[in-house]
Parts: C-alpha cells; structure tokens; sequence
C-alpha cells in the first residue's frame, strides 16, 4: 500500500468516530437550547396566568389560536406538599383545532391563593418533533463528513505530493542508479532539511557503492587476467610431459585428468572475465547483427559438436532477424542457450529454435522442471553436466541485463522453454 492511501485510509477512520460524536453532541445540544427558549416562553405565560389569577382578572382562554395551551386544576394540600412546584417535561398534547397529538414542552407550575387553596398550573407549548431533528441531524453528519472527507484527502493529497515530491525525484533517481554508470547527480532541489539529509545520505552510499564496484572490477579483471599466465604455462608443461616424456599408463591417465580439469578452469576463468567485462559495461560498441545467420552459424556448430548423439535440431526463422548489439555479445547469447539445450538433451532428443515475433526461443526435451529463480544463478546446475560450467545461463542473464533484454523460462508439455525477447 502506498503512503498516501495509507494516509487516507487513516484520516477516514479518524474522522469516523470524530464525526459521530460531534453530531451527538450537536443533537443534545441543539434539543437542550430548544428546551431553553421553550422553557422561558412557558414561564413568562404561567406567570402571566397566575398573577391574573391572584388578582381576580379575565384568564386568557385555553386555546386561542395561538401556540400555547393551558389548564388550571384544583388539588389538595398533601399532594401539593409532595410534589414540585415547578417541573419541565415533554409529551404529547392533543390540540383540539388539528384534531391530533403533538410533541409539546409542558410546565406545571402548583400555587396558593389568598383562601388558601392549590392548584395545578399546565402550560404546554407545542415542540420540535424529535425524530425528525435526529434523521436531519444524521443526514447531515453523513454529508459533511463525506464533504470534510473529500476536501480533507483532496488538500493532504495535494499537500503530500508537493511536500514529498523531492522524495519522489530521490527515489526515482534510486530506480535509474546501476552502480558503474554514472548518470545525473543526486536531486537535492529543495530546502527541506530532512530531504537534504537524504539526498546526502544516499549520495555517500552511490559513492561508497561506486568505490567498491571499482575494487571488484579491478580485483576481479587484475585476478582473471594474472590467472591466464599460469594456467597457460601449467596447461604447455602438461603437454610437454604427454609429448616429450614415456609415462606409464596410470601416469597417463592422471596426466589426462589434469589436463581435463586444467581445460575446465581456463574456461571458468575466460567465462568469469566475460561476465565482468559485461556487469562493467565493456561492451559499449554496438552494430546491426543478423541474429538469424548467428543462429544458423551456431546451430551447424553443434549439430558437427553433438552429431554422436542423434539430436534432432528444428528451426523456425525468417531469413533475416536484424536487432542493435554488440556482436561479440549477441554471439555468447545465442551460443550459451544452445549449449544448455543440446547439453541437457539426452539422445535422440530434439531440440526446437524459434525466431518470431522479436523472440529467440529455444526448447529442449526435459523430464522435470527447473528452478524459475535461480536457473540464471552463477554456479547453479540442476544436474551437473560434463563439461558445464555452470555459468552459461549467468552470461545469457548478463547479456539480457545489458541490453534490456526480457528473458523467461518455462517447462511446457515436457520441454524446456527459454525465450528472449527485444524491445
């Protein structure tokens, strides 16, 4: 989830509540000053009644067409004595000129006249009908909240993303980086101090990143091409023994396994500086290649190479697959899924070359599937093979790495199916 729906989908549950709770206590507070004004008007008319009723003048009549209502009733002294003298409540009253109840804020007010006797005082006023307040209250609070939540997301969406968009040119400056080729400097176009800080901190990280894949490439090209001499010197001493000397025939033999195991580290290390010539980006020179004669090349190649075998090789291409690549490296691709292919087939297997559609796809007969995420592994061999070094498929990665390549596995009605695909 990305930071800024996370933000949202926090601001909507904070608000939620704060919402809810607002429009409570919105709902009592507005029912509480209604009761207020209701509550003052009832007084100023029971008051009105009583004092008229003390003085021995005219009483207003009960319903007189406007608002208020009363009604004076009698009662003895012990139910005066136990009951409040003034009380405010709601209910319903019935208005005889709309022949229905209605919600009504009543006082009953209780007092004394000059002959000593009581009476209760009702004075009703008729009200807001509570319900309806509570569904208009509810709509209301669902539509400003959605309102608030739209302008709230709407101003942090637009605030976040000009307050991080340093952090957005930052990180995708980081997805452009590969260390050995340098391209723009860190973005630092901002006065933000913590995005300043970061912008530092990743530029001493490139730098000590860049420090090291100096020493490795170094270390690794000084050591591959220190390893040449000796292993040439070791592989002519070799033949001067086989050549020159009468060993016996367990002599012989061993002899011949050195020289088996010599061939497999001179190509190891040969292999070893082609895929750091390759990461160093060495290869910068690029021509029109004709993959389709490439492959052809190749194909006649290991078809002589593996003829004892009875491998069966079908090929599917047009006459001409021109792509933009180093030569040199175009060869190594196409050579390095050929090798795997015949290598891994057993006899009187076939194996299938397609060429469509700007995709070099090449299948071989299998018995298991491979390891998706790690076939394209220096060093990794699903079944050790003679001859292997265990890095073709590393250089075919390397070579799809450099070039932007998309190259894919999959084992289908029981082949293996490597496909690499051009932009």
């Amino acid at each position: 989830m990305k930071l800024i729906s996370r933000i949202a989908l926090r601001l909507s549950l904070a608000l939620l509540p704060l919402m809810a709770l607002w429009g409570v206590l919105f709902y009592f507070t507005m029912v509480d000053e209604i009761n207020d004004e209701a509550d003052d008007a009832l007084e100023d008319y029971s008051e009105l009644i009583v004092k008229r009723m003390l003085a021995g003048r005219e009483l207003p009549k009960p319903n007189n067409g406007s608002n208020n209502s009363y009604s004076i009733v009698p009662i003895g002294a012990p139910e005066a004595a136990v009951r409040p003298h003034i009380d405010y409540y709601d209910a319903e009253v019935y208005i005889p000129e709309k022949e229905e109840t209605e919600p009504a804020r009543v006082l009953t007010t209780i007092f004394q006249d000059a002959d000593g006797a009581y009476y209760e005082l009702k004075v009703a006023t008729p009200t807001f009908e509570k319900d309806d307040l509570l569904r208009a209250i509810l709509y209301w609070v669902v539509f400003l909240y959605l309102l608030l939540l739209l302008t709230t997301i709407s101003l942090t969406v637009w605030v976040f993303h000009r307050s991080m968009r340093p952090l957005y040119e930052l990180l995708r400056w980081l997805d452009d980086y590969t260390p050995g080729r340098r391209g723009a400097p860190v973005p630092c176009s901002t006065r933000i101090v913590e995005f300043r800080r970061l912008s530092a901190a990743a530029q001493q990280a490139v730098d000590r990143s860049e420090a090291l894949f100096e020493q490795q490439k170094h270390f690794i090209g000084n050591a591959s091409h220190e390893l040449q001499t000796p292993l040439a010197v070791l592989g002519n001493r070799i033949e001067w023994l086989l050549d020159n000397t009468e060993p016996t025939e367990k002599q012989m033999e061993e002899l011949l396994k050195m020289q088996r195991t010599l061939r497999q580290i001179v190509r190891l290390n040969k292999t070893l500086l082609l895929l750091t010539k390759i990461d160093n980006g060495q290869f910068p020179e690029s021509s029109e290649v004709d993959l389709a004669a490439v492959v052809g090349e190749q194909i006649d190649l290991y078809d002589e190479i593996y003829a004892g075998r009875g491998i069966a090789c079908t090929v599917s291409a047009p006459e001409a697959f021109v792509v933009r690549m180093n030569e040199s490296l175009a060869s190594t691709l196409v050579t390095n899924l050929l090798k795997n292919a015949y290598l891994h087939t057993a006899e009187g297997g076939a194996v299938g070359v397609e060429l469509r559609d700007r995709t070099l796809t090449v299948t071989n007969d299998g018995t298991a599937p491979l390891d998706a995420e790690h076939i394209f592994e220096r060093f990794y061999q699903g079944a050790r093979k003679e001859g292997s070094t265990g890095l073709g498929l590393a250089l075919v990665s390397a070579v799809g790495r450099y070039y932007g390549l998309r190259i894919d596995y999959r084992f289908e009605g029981g082949r293996h199916r490597f496909s690499v695909r051009w932009p």
